[in-house]
């Protein structure tokens, strides 16, 4: 498998932005796709992207454009669009992107309407695609500002993403590879809805001893939700589950953490969401992962409880003690896969 040289950035939010500055840093060319013409022109007039990350100088290698079809010709194509507009944004380039165009999932979510993850919401819409998944311990203005990062690259087929690792990755973005697309995808959904009761304990004084023990429990839950899907355990414990999940629920950085601490200071969500730009994808694959994991036939309490607050009318103080009054059971019987 040869590298990849000529990117397609699909999204210029932080998160693409991020990944086009770190394709540049590579060696590469990002051509960077922005929904609004203004965005686009307003990148390549200043070398700033001021509605995300404005305090990051773009590098010359660096293009934007608001047309889609303009991607067409790209190596490879990093899909940073949110996690459910991923579906309408690839129907628009099904009828002209090559098939033989590797396209990597680099938005971390469940598509709420299907409960289907990103890997097959593309393997519907852009059918016969080679597809991988970039996740990992990431904020987008660390990695535009060259912090030292790390994440990895899942694709069924080793040598892409390999290859893809190879091209992207730098010394200050260093990237892993595995041939677990599942568990790199899942882990990163997964951590987003387990971040925001984190937050809701940070937002109501619960303690540091109670947000700890969320993390903790909230692996096991991860850890099961993963054995049932296919996901591998080595996966899930690397910077695509656990590396992720430490991030997403200690820094307040985090946007799912964020929503957490303000509904646990009590404000409503519709507040909270009033104006905001950028997406808190743990509201929306909350009922998603809740419905994956019936399906399944495991039990997932604390996200769960998530979907209860966000989804159900439930009050913090009732998921909190409904969590509060399970009965006590054996910690490595609670991380096998299983609904005892």
């Amino acid at each position: 498998m040869s590298g990849f040289r000529r990117w397609g950035i699909v999204g210029a939010g932080a998160w693409g932005t991020a990944l086009a500055t770190a394709a540049a840093r590579a060696g590469g060319e990002a051509l960077l796709w922005a929904h609004r013409q203004e965005t686009a022109s307003r990148i390549n007039e200043t070398r700033h992207n001021p509605d995300y990350l404005p305090d990051i100088q773009l590098p010359d290698a660096v293009i934007a454009t608001a047309r889609l079809t303009d991607l067409a010709g790209r190596d490879a194509l990093l899909l940073a669009v949110p996690a459910q507009t991923l579906r309408e944004v690839a129907q628009q380039m099904a009828s002209y992107l090559p098939r033989e165009t590797p396209l990597v999932v680099c938005c971390k979510g469940i598509e709420q309407q299907t409960a289907k993850p990103m890997s097959l919401v593309l393997a519907e819409t852009l059918p016969d695609r080679p597809i991988a998944v970039l996740s990992g311990p990431t904020f987008a203005a660390e990695v535009a500002a060259g912090l030292p990062s790390a994440a990895t690259v899942g694709a069924a087929d080793a040598g892409l993403g390999k290859s893809l690792a190879a091209s992207l990755g730098s010394s200050h973005f260093r990237l892993y590879w595995t041939d677990d697309l599942t568990g790199v995808e899942l882990g990163g959904a997964v951590k987003n809805v387990l971040a925001i009761p984190c937050g809701i304990a940070i937002g109501r004084k619960l303690g540091d001893n109670a947000r700890a023990a969320l993390v903790a429990r909230g692996l096991a839950e991860m850890m099961r939700f993963g054995a049932a899907t296919g996901a591998r355990a080595e996966t899930l414990m690397g910077l695509s589950g656990l590396g992720d999940l430490v991030l997403t629920c200690t820094s307040r950085q985090s946007r799912n953490l964020s929503l957490g601490i303000a509904l646990g200071e009590g404000r409503t969500l519709a507040d909270y969401l009033a104006g905001r730009r950028t997406v808190a994808e743990g509201l929306y694959s909350a009922a998603a992962v809740c419905r994956m994991a019936a399906a399944a036939g495991i039990e997932m309490p604390i996200a769960t409880a998530v979907d209860a607050i966000l989804n159900r009318g439930a009050a913090i103080e009732t998921a909190l003690e409904a969590l509060l009054q399970r009965p006590p059971r054996s910690e490595p019987d609670a991380a096998a896969p299983s609904t005892r």
